[in-house]
């Protein structure tokens, strides 16, 4: 395929997602995030690889332009590293949302490409395990079929997989696409 054509099919898959995204979960997700920025909660962003880079980047939205305290336990990497260190990579996660004293007041919403699993974001899965029991609401934002996001999320947006060999660059471009839509819509 030469880079005309991979360029054209690139951006028509792009539409094709984007036509794709639940607009109902969408929907939930915006009043999830309503009650949350009303009840004084806060906002956790979950997320590994480049999915971290983009709940970073989400964190800041969230709090200037949404006006909803929001943190993502990836940008300290000092103590991302140290728990990864100490205590393994799979509660770097819970022991962190424990500090924080996650309640039923926040949410925490996850940005991946798979949602977690057993083999994958394992640190992910635990802490969404842990959310759960202190009746935090979880949001995520996902591809593939979800993963554990999809099963406990009380609002999931499933990027649509229109390519398999391009699942990642649609999931973690998307993510950003819709925190856009959200944060702008509160």
């Amino acid at each position: 395929m030469d880079t005309k054509e991979y360029i054209a099919n690139y951006i028509n898959e792009t539409v094709k997602v984007a036509e794709g995204l639940p607009q109902d979960q969408i929907e939930k997700a915006v009043e999830i995030l309503r009650k949350v920025k009303a009840d004084q909660g806060r906002l956790f962003i979950l997320g590994v690889g480049g999915s971290a880079a983009n709940a970073s980047h989400a964190v800041n939205d969230f709090r200037k332009i949404g006006g909803i305290e929001t943190y993502a336990p990836t940008d300290n990497v000092s103590e991302l590293t140290a728990r990864t260190n100490d205590e393994g990579w799979d509660t770097t996660f819970t022991e962190w949302l424990k500090i924080s004293h996650i309640n039923d007041k926040d949410a925490v919403m996850v940005l991946s490409v798979g949602g977690g699993n057993d083999h994958a974001s394992p640190n992910i899965v635990a802490a969404l395990k842990l959310a759960k029991e202190h009746g935090a609401k979880v949001l995520s934002i996902v591809s593939r079929d979800g993963g554990y996001s999809r099963q406990v999320s009380d609002a999931c947006v499933l990027v649509p997989v229109v390519d398999e060999s391009r699942i990642t660059p649609h999931a973690e471009g998307f993510q950003g696409i819709v925190w856009h839509l959200l944060v702008n819509a509160l």
